[in-house]
């Protein structure tokens, strides 16, 4: 039995490829970067081993995704082609949309630090500071997410060796709300650590800038603590 939708439409025929269930976050998974099965089933907890295979062996046929033998040792790898890595607007379009479910927290779900390396250049978009350039890490559940932002936007990866201008530490419902701008730097710092210089992470949220006289003042946001 065929399962595509039969429409002669563009939402429905992406739809068809990459519509069906851990579709999109195999995508997401290789947006970070190309990864062996293993590596997937442990950055997608809750996938089956055969629906992990019959998923990839799916996105390969549409042509999303591409097996490449790793650089040492035949190991495959998976990967996106140049098609698939174009799903990065949409998928990042999706994250922003799903702000406010994920202001409700974390509800017992689980997660997984390295998921802010598609998450934060997503909400960061047009939030850099245009007048400085810092660098700032994000320690979230012992791991550590380097963001730098320039005049030209924001690079979010893992840590490069280069200097940090400040680490902040918190809980993932509070980076994921100050990089979507639900937040206000000045409500959470009673639950924010802030290492090194605070007035970079000030310009990086852009919390040193006067605030729009139409816009009232946020309440006190209460702790929110991921599973």
């Amino acid at each position: 039995m065929s399962r595509d939708y039969g429409q002669y439409c563009g939402l429905a025929r992406a739809l068809d490829v990459v519509g069906n269930r851990w579709n999109l976050l195999i995508v997401r998974q290789l947006l970070m970067a190309p990864a062996r099965y293993r590596e997937l089933r442990e950055g997608l907890p809750g996938v089956a081993t055969n629906l992990l295979a019959d998923r990839l062996r799916d996105l390969e046929a549409a042509g999303v995704i591409e097996r490449r033998l790793a650089k040492e040792g035949s190991a495959v790898m998976y990967a996106l082609t140049p098609w698939g890595a174009e799903l990065r607007e949409p998928i990042e379009g999706l994250i922003r949309w799903s702000t406010p479910l994920m202001m409700r927290g974390p509800e017992g779900d689980t997660f997984r630090a390295d998921w802010l390396l598609v998450a934060l250049p997503a909400l960061l978009t047009g939030g850099a500071p245009t007048d400085r350039t810092s660098t700032i890490g994000f320690a979230v559940d012992d791991r550590l997410i380097q963001a730098r932002a320039t005049n030209s936007g924001i690079e979010v990866g893992l840590p490069d060796g280069r200097e940090l201008d400040a680490v902040v530490r918190a809980d993932a419902p509070i980076v994921l709300g100050l990089a979507a701008g639900a937040l206000a730097l000045d409500n959470v710092l009673a639950i924010v650590d802030i290492e090194g210089d605070e007035a970079a992470v000030r310009a990086f949220f852009g919390a040193d800038r006067d605030p729009d006289p139409g816009t009232p003042p946020e309440p006190i946001v209460a702790p929110i603590t991921s599973q």
